[in-house]
């Protein structure tokens, strides 16, 4: 399947979106996301129809697709005038020049009332609503999927035709509308400027993610001499092996890996962490972090469109078009809506026509009923939170894989740790060790163990290798590494060493306590015990989490003893130990089932039970695989930031509730105060266009709210 990602410009409201959808649904393709607060779609072709011949499709039904969404394209678009904000300054000084009709006695321009001077002041501007309104309308109804400018293009037709006919047939100023007709495309077009500037200010988050992706790089380059040759290189055009120079306030250009130099790196645009992290050679830098202080040469591990922050923007983006399922029910209620309003105006012209005999008042309250309508607010209700929300989990280093996670976040009652990597930081060191042979010294013991254990993988061998490092290690004849055992070799001189668990040692000890036995001609010269260091922000974690009324648990493959001291150490509430992957993924089922359940890990053992818990918590650092298969990775290197994650999703859906149940309550209460008469249409255009600022500012607070 060949993956499609595009910017689409003139998509307004949710019904925009649900428009494109469907069409894309009839098209087979797969994997749709329609995101109509930033434009972006995606999907992937299945072998059907091609880019071109869906491009056509989509610019058909009133859409232009402008471009490829790449890493360097993604973010804010070039700038240029908003195209409400260019219809309602031309539309503007005609309305105005209208309005002064209804004091024209005051400022002496009794040409004002002329009818034909009026029908040459709104005619302007009902040509350009309607090569907005009108064209955007007549393409909604033509694919089936009504949108809220078909209301308001027969309300201002409506306005329009009426007093025409008045002018035609001289009737009189009773029957001249004019500046209704006017007022209403402009301040509708005015309206949707101030929408869009509140979408687009939801979205300042991921732009400041996606601003960071571009800069330039001092790319190093060898002349015909080999000779170093500092080249200024637009960052895009950086590919995986070539090398850069980063020198201090510079921001790193691309993913790469240290090869001289040691530096103070700013990772906040990733982590949400201020405080600088120290690097040095072999350690990796993320692009779009900056060197606090120092210069480096590094090399490039992943071009711009592979790099970490592209990869964040790119899934935030993809979760920003993702429908949770608070959505669906104001989904179908906004499929609806433009019809059912179109049927209350007409029932209120009729009711009112014969309940007041007068054709002129029980058109102005239709028409108002028009305009005044909403649907807009509905489909806005959800994005513009879920926007917020997600833009600023990913500037504090909180990565939402979909916009589900965020509401399924509110039902959390349980909260499943890992041990290993997860509540401690993995990294192994030494805790104890002593020698059980007294012709042993703790120096030889330490030679003979580096010895070994330098030439295994384990974890702890590594940790042991690297602690008690040696240039006297021994020369072995022979070394292998036995599977379930440990290392074993033999010396030059026939003698045979074993490094392993306590399966060697056995039958020499009954002591299974330790991590490491050092055994030599099957005798027990020494053993070694290792520990891993609890993460400092864990035991602040576990409380907040019991505070919030959340049951802990510590599920483990480690030993019960290990795994109920750690627990009692952080206050954990139970403590499942000794598990195996199949059994962890048993477990999360079972506790699934009892309640909403969150799963935090960060190995390969823990990908099953990420994958079936409710939510599944990953860590940065942990394994690729753990990774992929949670819902929320947590890019600070520990969990600092989970709190902000169930916080942000907790809020968030609270947000979207009072977005919807300000949108049901102002089309409930609206439509009827224009029905019966208390509000003109003019007053309506421009409480519609405020009824979606509102919701804009009320998302907006997700940017500044304590949600911990």
């Amino acid at each position: 399947m060949e993956n499609i990602r595009w910017k689409v410009e003139g998509m307004d409201c949710s019904n925009c979106a649900l428009t494109i959808r469907r069409y894309l649904e009839k098209e087979n393709v797969r994997n749709i996301r329609v995101n109509f607060v930033d434009g972006d779609i995606s999907f992937d072709l299945n072998g059907g129809s091609t880019p071109q011949q869906i491009q056509k499709g989509i610019d058909a039904l009133g859409y232009k697709v402008t471009g490829i969404l790449e890493a360097d394209k993604t973010g804010a678009p070039a700038k240029k005038m908003n195209i409400h904000l260019k219809y309602t300054l031309l539309c503007l000084p005609f309305t105005v020049v209208l309005l002064l009709h209804m004091v024209h006695d005051r400022i002496g321009w009794h040409w004002l009332m002329n009818p034909w001077v009026q029908f040459a002041l709104c005619l302007p501007v009902y040509i350009i609503g309607m090569s907005y309104f009108g064209k955007s309308a007549v393409k909604s109804l033509r694919n089936g999927i009504p949108n809220m400018n078909v209301l308001i293009a027969l309300g201002a037709t409506a306005a329009f035709v009426y007093s025409f006919t008045g002018t035609l047939l001289n009737l009189g100023e009773d029957y001249l509308f004019y500046e209704t007709a006017a007022t209403i495309i402009t301040l509708v077009f005015f309206g949707n400027y101030l929408e869009s500037a509140s979408v687009q200010s939801t979205q300042k988050a991921l732009q400041g993610l996606a601003k960071s992706q571009k800069t330039v790089a001092n790319m190093i380059a060898f002349d015909e001499h080999h000779q170093e040759v500092i080249m200024p290189v637009d960052n895009k055009d950086l590919r995986s092996g070539d090398l850069v120079l980063i020198k201090t306030g510079e921001l790193v250009p691309a993913d790469c890996k240290i090869l001289w130099g040691d530096a103070s790196v700013n990772e906040s645009i990733i982590t949400g962490e201020s405080l600088p992290r120290e690097k040095h050679a072999k350690d990796m830098l993320i692009g779009g972090s900056s060197l606090a202080e120092g210069t480096v040469k590094a090399q490039v591990t992943a071009a711009a469109g592979d790099s970490a922050l592209a990869n964040i923007v790119n899934l935030v983006k993809q979760a920003q078009g993702e429908k949770p399922p608070v959505q669906q029910m104001a989904d179908r209620i906004s499929a609806i809506f433009v019809p059912a309003v179109i049927a209350i105006a007409v029932l209120t012209f009729i009711i009112n026509y014969f309940v007041l005999q007068d054709f002129t008042s029980s058109l102005m309250r239709s028409i108002a009923v028009l305009v005044i309508s909403c649907p807009c607010a509905l489909g806005l209700a959800t994005p513009a939170a879920i926007a917020v929300g997600l833009g600023r989990a990913a500037r504090n280093g909180v990565l939402f894989r979909n916009a589900k996670s965020l509401e399924l976040f509110k039902d959390i009652r349980q909260v499943v740790f890992d041990k290993t990597g997860t509540l401690t930081t993995g990294d192994l060191t030494i805790d104890q060790f002593q020698t059980t042979n007294n012709a042993v010294s703790e120096e030889e013991l330490k030679r003979i163990t580096y010895s070994l254990e330098k030439y295994s993988n384990h974890p702890i061998a590594k940790s042991i290798a690297t602690s008690w490092k040696s240039k006297n290690e021994i020369r072995w004849a022979k070394i292998e590494e036995i599977k379930g055992l440990g290392i074993k070799a033999t010396s030059r001189a026939g003698d045979v060493y074993w490094a392993g668990s306590y399966k060697i040692a056995a039958t020499l000890t009954a002591d299974n306590t330790h991590n490491v036995y050092i055994v030599r001609n099957n005798e027990l010269i020494g053993w070694i015990d290792v520990k891993d260091d609890i993460r400092p922000e864990a035991k602040k974690v576990v409380n907040y989490l019991r505070n919030k009324g959340i049951v802990t648990y510590l599920l483990s493959g480690d030993s019960k003893t290990k795994s109920e001291q750690l627990a009692a150490e952080l206050g954990i509430d139970k403590v499942i130990a000794e598990q195996t992957p199949e059994q962890k993924l048993a477990v999360i089922e079972s506790l699934t089932r009892q309640a909403p359940t969150a799963m935090v890990g960060d190995g390969i053992n823990d990908a099953p039970a990420l994958a079936k818990a409710t939510i599944g918590i990953s860590l940065s650092d942990a394994s690729q695989i753990a990774i992929q298969t949670a819902d929320v990775v947590l890019m600070n290197h520990g969990l600092k930031n989970l709190p902000l994650s169930l916080g942000l999703g907790k809020h968030t859906f609270i947000t979207i509730k009072q977005n919807l149940f300000w949108a049901f309550c102002y089309n409930v209460v609206a439509i009827p105060v224009a029905a019966l008469g208390f509000l003109n249409p003019m007053f309506g255009a421009l409480a519609m266009g405020l009824s979606d600022v509102v919701l804009g500012i009320n998302s907006g607070r997700l940017f500044v709210k304590k949600v911990t």
